[in-house]
């Protein structure tokens, strides 16, 4: 990353003051323990949003065994 990417422009409040808080470098260990700590917060988050979809369209467990015995293959054109 160049150096105008990281402007504070380009960056919000948050990501800024990870960075600071992230200044000095971490062992690999306690830097690899914050990856997996962020991904478990952003795979709940994506959980929580894929659910609240679900339930506004009305799709439930019986909605994905159905889909995946249908096939959506096209026929195949022969010019």
């Amino acid at each position: 990353m160049g150096a105008k990417e990281l402007t504070s422009d380009s960056l919000n409040e948050q990501q800024v003051l990870m960075l600071r808080l992230l200044k000095k470098p971490l062992p690999a260990a306690d830097f690899a323990q914050i990856r997996q700590l962020a991904v478990k917060l952003l795979s709940r988050q994506l959980d929580e949003t894929v659910e609240d979809w679900e339930d506004k369209q009305n799709i439930t467990k019986q909605s994905y065994e159905r889909l995946s015995k249908e096939h959506f293959r096209s026929t195949s054109r022969k010019h």
